[in-house]
């Protein structure tokens, strides 16, 4: 897993060349990858087909305002959405976070107060998924925050598509994961028939899990899931 893919992907959608030049390099430096979006439609499509953990939401885009953006966000996706805006009325952050967005931030902000409200965003959604931060079934030990597995209480370098299609699985545990679920989650929706190149990553997965990639199990057909046997979540 490379550096910058380490605590996850981060979408952010603003208009402003600045706000990117800035948040770039500072999120890349805290261990995060980053997509940019200058519009609401370019974001929807990136929130679609990137699946990011975090998505930082400009409420004043040139093309879709940011209210809406957020709005059909939730018709799909539950993703952490904290929002960066200028507009600094009460009655905006109110229906903002009535539109379902976890935080907002009014501009200027400072770095290390976005890193602190992402990682809360991150902890939050998945105590509401029903998740522990860290998952472990054996000898394996998934946590979903810092975004690490090991096994044996060895760290396990997986690529960032590894880890993702892993995350995938272990959110739903015990559940199958459909092969369209997976690639469009990990590759996006122009790889959804590419069952073939899904197998290849499961088989590297398993190789690297050893005698416990026995966890992830095959549905003919269908998909992939966790088993949930013997599986705790903390």
């Amino acid at each position: 897993m490379t550096a910058s893919a380490a605590l996850g992907r981060v979408l952010v959608i603003d208009d402003e060349p600045q706000i990117h030049r800035f948040l770039k390099p500072a999120l890349e430096a805290a261990g995060y990858s980053v997509e940019r979006a200058d519009t609401g439609t370019e974001g929807l499509r990136l929130a679609a087909a990137r699946a990011p953990d975090v998505v930082l939401l400009d409420l004043g885009l040139p093309d879709i305002d940011g209210q809406v953006v957020l709005r059909k966000l939730r018709e799909f996706s539950v993703v952490p959405v904290i929002v960066l805006s200028a507009r600094d009325r009460e009655q905006e952050k109110i229906a903002a976070l009535d539109l379902g967005a976890d935080d907002y931030m009014e501009k200027p902000f400072g770095v290390g107060e976005l890193l602190a409200r992402i990682r809360t965003a991150l902890r939050h959604r998945l105590a509401q998924q029903g998740l522990g931060t860290v998952y472990r079934a054996g000898p394996v030990e998934i946590d979903l925050e810092r975004r690490q597995v090991s096994l044996d209480n060895t760290k396990l370098e997986l690529t960032p598509r590894e880890y993702a299609l892993l995350e995938l699985l272990v959110r739903s545990v015990g559940k199958v994961v459909s092969h369209r679920q997976l690639l469009t989650g990990v590759w996006g929706p122009a790889h959804a028939e590419d069952v073939q190149y899904l197998r290849v990553y499961i088989r590297q997965l398993r190789q690297k899990l050893g005698a416990a990639g026995a966890l992830v199990e095959t549905e003919p057909g269908v998909g992939y899931r966790i088993r949930d046997t013997d599986s705790t979540a903390t």
